[in-house]
């Protein structure tokens, strides 16, 4: 993408500002994102959305629209330099609408740059665990009067345990007996959880849980903090939709609290760190307050341990599958990332009482 090009897709938005150069960011894996530096501050973040994978772009852009509104209002009472450092603020189109769709069918959308901010992408004290810990539980608290229902569901089934162990059946019934030797010892283990990880699905299909405004992808990466590690606001929003408070914790105890990379393959590696669980833990039940039911604090620990299995179940599958959907750099890289999150599994359930 030439500067050009990019300058043409950036002024196709409200703003006053004179385009001066950019910055590819390259640390998310789906959409092509720019910092887009311009004569005079705020800055800006251009983005293109992946219609490929999000299939409906404009039902994304309204979710995440409609909830940075909400959370502007509800920290209204901020001064203005604050307010713009707690919350995604998104700019309209001189259309009227909050994306551009270029000749080529491509989604753009452009958000204010939040200055002097610091993101991790592991977690390597208990402090950025605990600041980790209030951002996601402050989503959830202000949040927690929008109307669910309203938003768009971006990825249908997205932490459906149900949906997961269809598509692992069905893998298994075309799977080579080769391959399905090689996982013998994950099947075993998939097999002996199957039940218990049912257990927040039925729950949640019964209405036994409240269905929330959640973020849906809570890896530390997407946490923004100032420079004193202190936190600021979640970021990457498009996956924001109706779902429920234990996948949003337990998403981001799977990626903090992992004390190995996830394709490890010396599993003695692979502990769960339980300091840094405590730590997010202190900060998400301070931040949520009096805002999650009985039965929801209840299920939290169980809701870290579906999520990882969940993971778990996707990098199984996709190994009986032939590797078609995660990218391998060999032929047993998605089965030994599934042995690594069972293991993990396994070291937070000696540790944690379910």
């Amino acid at each position: 993408m030439t500067q050009e090009q990019l300058t043409f897709k950036f002024d196709q938005f409200n703003h006053t500002s004179e385009f001066i150069s950019y910055k590819e960011l390259a640390s998310g894996h789906i959409n092509d994102t720019y910092l887009i530096i311009t004569k005079e501050e705020p800055y800006y973040i251009l983005q293109r959305i992946n219609h490929t994978v999000f299939k409906d772009v404009p039902g994304l852009i309204s979710n995440k629209v409609s909830v940075s509104k909400h959370l502007q209002k509800k920290l209204s009472h901020l001064p203005e330099h604050e307010l713009k450092r707690r919350v995604l603020m998104f700019v309209d189109t001189k259309n009227g609408d909050y994306y551009y769709k270029d000749e080529d069918g491509n989604y753009w959308n452009v958000m204010v740059y939040i200055n002097d901010s610091v993101t991790h992408d592991i977690v390597t004290n208990e402090e950025v665990a605990y600041e980790g810990g209030k951002l996601s539980g402050n989503f959830l608290n202000l949040t927690s009067d929008f109307d669910a229902s309203l938003l768009t569901e971006v990825i249908p089934k997205f932490h459906d345990m149900s949906f997961r162990f269809w598509q692992f059946d069905e893998a298994l019934k075309t799977a080579t007996t080769e391959r399905k030797e090689q996982a013998k010892t994950c099947l075993e283990k998939v097999s002996a959880l199957k039940e218990e990880m049912h257990i927040i699905q039925n729950l949640k299909d019964s209405g036994k849980i409240k269905l929330r405004v959640t973020h849906n992808d809570t890896k530390i990466s997407n946490a923004l903090f100032d420079k004193n590690n202190k936190g600021l606001c979640v970021i990457d929003t498009d996956t924001v939709m109706p779902g429920i408070a234990h996948y949003d914790f337990g998403d981001a105890i799977r990626t903090i609290c992992n004390t190995a990379a996830e394709d490890e393959t010396n599993l003695d590696l692979v502990n769960f760190n339980l300091n840094y669980y405590k730590a997010y833990v202190k900060g998400f039940l301070e931040a949520t307050g009096s805002n999650l039911t009985d039965i929801e604090l209840k299920y939290l620990p169980l809701g870290a341990k579906s999520i990882i299995f969940i993971m778990a179940l996707r990098f199984l599958t996709d190994f009986l599958n032939g590797s078609v959907y995660y990218k391998i750099d060999y032929p047993e890289h998605n089965l030994d990332r599934a042995k690594n999150q069972l293991k993990l599994i396994e070291s937070m359930a000696a540790q944690i009482d379910m």
